[in-house]
């Protein structure tokens, strides 16, 4: 059992592995999505396996998605505030979904029910294994003593030197999200460009280069780890990819290289993101200087 002397709550876009989270005593709250007019995770949703998930995109699906709600946050909290508990909230980017926000609607209205309870909201500014990546932190040193409070600053100040670097193989799911225009997607298959992309200090999504072919796409992104990196020897760094374990072992190889027993964690992306960024997506996410 967990020492720590608060909950830390958060969203699975966080996209961890099961097991850390169930390891780590953290309350996870679904975002979900509607693929062929059936609702998946979120609370009361089907499941369906990540390999399935990707198997249908390849098929042609065309999966929408939805946010966490105040009121389904409100279900995860309450029981940890009526049993005297106090609770850290670690949410996905306000600017990428209204998650952020509902987790502050939800904090609100509780702190008016439980004036004598702690309730803390940082909007990570961070997606996927990014918002992972600084919950990992959060949880290290929140195990380490840390009052709520502290955490929370701790956090807030780390949060804008959690690096994300990404690309993704087909450019048909970022232009159905508008993220890059019909024109840019057509070209951009023709011929083999592969957007470079990072997420801003604002917490969105914003192409940062191009380039030719998958293999020289993969190499920049271990290219900017190396130049942005601001890591010592115990901090982690996290891959999520979108079904493509063989770009991963080829980017992972590399990443050993230049840093010996790294610690590496690799995941799927979640459903909810991949439903955005689509099959073949690799994300890269570490402690650097700036993002």
């Amino acid at each position: 059992m967990s020492k720590r002397k608060f909950v830390i709550v958060t969203d699975s876009s966080c996209d961890m592995p099961q097991e850390y989270l169930q390891q780590h005593e953290i309350e996870v709250v679904n975002l979900g999505f509607t693929m062929g007019n059936v609702n998946y995770e979120g609370e009361f949703g089907e499941k369906i396996s990540i390999q399935e998930f990707y198997a249908k995109l390849r098929d042609g699906a065309m999966p929408t998605t939805y946010q966490v709600t105040a009121e389904t946050a409100k279900m995860h909290i309450e029981p940890y505030l009526k049993d005297g508990k106090d609770v850290l909230i670690i949410a996905f980017s306000g600017a990428l979904s209204g998650t952020a926000g509902s987790f502050f609607v939800a904090a609100k209205e509780m702190k008016e029910k439980y004036p004598d309870r702690k309730i803390l909201s940082v909007d990570s500014l961070c997606a996927s294994m990014g918002e992972g990546l600084l919950l990992d932190y959060v949880i290290r040193y929140a195990d380490g003593g840390a009052e709520i409070e502290e955490a929370a600053k701790y956090a807030e100040d780390l949060k804008l030197h959690i690096c994300h670097e990404f690309t993704v193989d087909n450019l048909f799911h970022l232009k159905r999200g508008g993220r890059v225009s019909g024109v840019t997607a057509v070209i951009g298959t023709i011929l083999k460009i592969k957007p470079l992309m990072h997420v801003s200090d604002e917490g969105k999504l914003v192409p940062i280069g191009k380039a030719m072919g998958r293999k020289k796409s993969l190499n920049e992104l271990v290219e900017a780890v190396l130049e942005k990196n601001d890591m010592s020897e115990d901090d982690p760094i996290f891959i999520s990819h979108g079904d493509c374990l063989g770009d991963v072992e080829y980017v992972q190889k590399i990443l050993l290289e230049k840093f010996p027993n790294k610690r590496i964690v690799v995941n799927y992306v979640g459903a909810v993101i991949g439903a955005h960024s689509g099959c073949g997506t690799l994300a890269i996410f570490y402690k650097g200087k700036h993002r």
